[in-house]
């Protein structure tokens, strides 16, 4: 009878199906090294991401926020993502932002860590609208980015105006 009742615990407990919580977004260090430039993060300026991927320890990092889109597009790329990150540009320093909740300009003069047009992301609005005010391009959601903006080629990136 107990062995019964402990089976049927551990399949009710088998069958939940909840997600996990997201993990938190690590710390940017030297050993953080982009996943498609092979180059260490610290040393490029502008907006970084990172993939967490489930039953993987640490998170896949990226010079750039274009390079973190790309990998949820390209089919060769883990799909079990838990967890993805951006930089808040709008705070100083900036911090991590989850991607989905961060707002992007696209389309303006900014350029990312490996010199290539970049999204840039804003935990605020206003930050955003302003920044676009200043240097051109339009405010997008994360899922509203264009695939041709972050798989395309530069002449693509800066038709997003």
């Amino acid at each position: 009878m107990i062995r019964a009742a402990l089976c049927a615990v551990l399949l009710l407990a088998a069958c939940d199906d909840t997600p996990a919580p997201a993990p938190p977004p690590s710390t940017l260090t030297q050993a953080a090294v982009g996943h498609y430039c092979g180059m260490a993060l610290l040393d490029h300026p502008g907006p970084k991401g990172q993939i967490h991927v489930a039953g993987r320890p640490v998170p896949y990092w990226f010079s750039s926020v274009r390079d973190t889109k790309a990998f949820t597009l390209l089919p060769e790329e883990p799909k079990t993502i838990a967890a993805i990150y951006v930089t808040d540009t709008g705070q100083d320093p900036p911090s991590w932002i989850e991607a989905d909740r961060a707002v992007y300009v696209i389309g303006s003069d900014q350029m990312g860590g490996m010199g290539a047009p970049e999204a840039v992301p804003f935990g605020d609005r206003a930050a955003a609208d302003l920044f676009a005010k200043e240097h051109g391009g339009r405010v997008v959601a994360w899922s509203a980015i264009p695939a041709d903006y972050v798989l395309g080629g530069t002449e693509a990136s800066h038709d997003a105006h």
